[in-house]
């Protein structure tokens, strides 16, 4: 379904008492449901496909934190007005790959949202890479008139990623629907196993070199570090190797078609991003060709694309991207760059440097 399909739902979902739980027996009947799948204590909630935020505002009315995310503009509209009232953030975004960075979420919540996934299984696996040590999904799903995803599919997919998977029929329950239904719903609570051996998100990053100039585009719309400068990145795919996900990345991001023998490898560096988890990111150098000048190709993610001295960067940058690109103007090749969970995403001139070389052997 496409985004304006969604928005012009948006007005009648609030209507509907599975979706606007605005009678009482209902919201009541999801408040207790949503009360007994979340932690005891105050925990951060990542609600995905978030609709008009129903769901939301109860797990926020539990004293839970919520990050919301939804497709259409419409449907974040009405859930900002109606968590305006909270510490709630809703955001603009896809549910398979929500905005939100390098942070993570004690639960995942997401209500009739995997049976739309082209491919649940990958998109699954990133949800639980989204999740702290201990952290669980919550999964609402069901098969209505034939469509949706029955639940043995659904905990087969879930097999990989937990050791057990709590089931919670709901067709039964005539409160959470205001009327009986007899086909299959039902609530899957699932543990995400912990990560036996340490695994890090790889990213890789273009510096696009026009004599002593880079290319530097401004964030915009993406829910993290808006506003920031940072070189054109983005993160590996299933599949790919580093210089296969630069290629990919800078045709996606600024239309240039590179031939796999132009990057060159600058500098490899691991990060940390405040309250985040480890990454590692690749820096790749390309020359620029004035015959294949880059362009903005993803105006909802990016604001503006500008040519700044290597030697003179601008002081609204990234901090992980700043300290990449001062290392490369330095002629180191490897670094630690970590934040710490007080420390701004944003790079400081005046604040405590976090990158550390590490020595090359001489052999």
């Amino acid at each position: 379904m496409t985004t304006t399909d969604w928005d012009s739902l948006a007005d009648t979902f609030d209507q509907e008492a599975d979706h606007g739980l605005l009678d009482p027996v209902v919201r009541a009947a999801w408040a207790r449901r949503t009360e007994s799948w979340l932690p005891a204590g105050p925990s951060d909630v990542l609600d995905l496909g978030c609709g008009t935020g129903s769901l939301a505002l109860l797990a926020a009315g539990q004293g839970h934190r919520l990050t919301a995310v939804d497709s259409a503009p419409r449907m974040v509209e009405r859930a900002r007005a109606k968590l305006a009232g909270t510490d709630a953030e809703v955001l603009v975004g896809d549910a398979a790959r929500p905005p939100v960075g390098d942070r993570r979420f004690d639960v995942i919540l997401a209500r009739h949202v995997v049976w739309t996934l082209p491919d649940p299984a990958a998109v699954l696996r990133h949800w639980a890479g989204l999740l702290r040590p201990g952290g669980r999904l919550v999964l609402v799903e069901g098969v209505w008139n034939g469509t949706g995803i029955p639940a043995e599919r659904l905990t087969a997919l879930l097999a990989p990623l937990t050791e057990r998977v709590h089931h919670e029929r709901l067709s039964g329950d005539r409160d959470l629907w205001g009327k009986d239904v007899d086909d299959e719903r039902y609530a899957l609570v699932a543990p995400v196993r912990g990560t036996r051996r340490h695994t890090e998100v790889v990213d890789v990053h273009l510096i696009l070199r026009r004599g002593p100039e880079v290319l530097l585009a401004r964030r915009s719309g993406t829910g993290y570090a808006d506003g920031l400068l940072h070189a054109p990145s983005g993160h590996v795919e299933d599949g790919e190797d580093v210089r296969q996900a630069l290629i990919r990345e800078a045709a996606e991001e600024i239309g240039l078609d590179l031939d796999p023998a132009e990057p060159r490898v600058a500098l490899v560096m691991q990060h940390r991003g405040p309250g985040g988890s480890p990454r590692t990111g690749w820096f790749f150098e390309v020359a620029y060709d004035p015959a294949r000048p880059p362009y903005n190709r993803e105006p909802d993610k990016c604001s503006e694309l500008a040519w700044y001295p290597l030697d003179a960067l601008p002081d609204d940058m990234v901090a992980y991207c700043r300290a990449g690109l001062e290392g490369y103007r330095a002629g180191e090749r490897f670094l630690i760059h970590w934040h710490e969970d007080g420390d701004p995403i944003a790079y400081e001139p005046e604040g405590e440097r976090r990158a550390v070389v590490l020595p090359v052997s001489e052999g």
